[in-house]
């Protein structure tokens, strides 16, 4: 297959107000930065697509705009709803958010690792199904945010499975769309996953997403707490340089 032109898809966690952190920054963003990335976006033409749209073009069924980009949220925050959402809506911007199947409303318990590190409240089902009416496309980050590579076979389907499902009941439509947790996963994840009826997965693999991906296997570019508009710009700009973990996967699943 002919590589065609990429797009970048971003990774976000959190937005909202945070003090200054050495650690985990990618896990954050200042809510008015936020603000000044999409404005940007917006002021300087880019293509802010929803994730039907980019595998459609990720595919070859469409072309794909000189500056596209797709918006996705890990992890459904509850100030998702408070921060980033309004910014998206005033711009018209569609955007991705991964929820945990078996975490609605809960806190994100996995933050308790690091001492004195705030634990952010996920969303509950009603609020995640306000973002659909919204125009946000909702997808599974499992059922309890394992790391899917560290897990046996039996473990990895029930995560896929059952978030899947547990998803599907609170917002009753299907969810197609999966983030894998810490960016872990292996070829045994990529095939279950398939088998459990996703049709994309994002990844931590750095790098633009082009035709060369698997659907199952796209790569992302990591927003950080850290990055100015010119740093925001410049990870915008890198569109195949991939990093070599990316390069492999890529010869991995072209060999099958």
């Amino acid at each position: 297959m002919t590589d065609s032109p990429g797009l970048s898809i971003l990774m976000y966690h959190q937005v909202g107000e945070f003090a200054p952190m050495k650690a985990h920054r990618a896990n954050y963003c200042d809510r008015r930065q936020f603000a000044h990335q999409m404005a940007f976006l917006d002021r300087f033409g880019y293509s802010v697509l929803g994730l039907e749209e980019a595998l459609s073009c990720l595919s070859g069924e469409r072309p794909t705009p000189s500056r596209a980009v797709v918006l996705t949220f890990d992890d459904a925050y509850d100030n998702f709803a408070d921060h980033a959402l309004p910014v998206l809506q005033r711009h018209g911007f569609p955007a991705v958010l991964y929820a945990i199947g078996g975490w609605l409303g809960r806190g994100a318990e996995w933050f308790g690792k690091d001492p004195g590190r705030p634990i952010p409240t996920l969303m509950s089902g009603e609020r995640l199904r306000s973002m659909r009416s919204a125009g946000i496309t909702v997808g599974s980050h499992t059922l309890n945010h394992v790391k899917l590579a560290e897990v046996d076979r039996a473990a990895k389907a029930r995560e896929l499975s059952e978030s899947k499902s547990a998803l599907e009941d609170v917002l009753g439509e299907p969810v197609e769309h999966l983030c894998y947790p810490f960016g872990s996963f292996d070829l045994e994840t990529v095939h279950l996953a398939a088998e459990a009826g996703y049709r994309s997965a994002t990844t931590c693999l750095r790098g633009a997403a082009t035709s060369l991906d698997h659907p199952l296997v796209l790569p992302r570019k990591a927003i950080s707490y850290g990055d100015n508009l010119a740093g925001y710009w410049w990870k915008l700009a890198i569109k195949n340089a991939p990093k070599p973990a990316l390069a492999e996967w890529r010869a991995t699943l072209a060999r099958r």
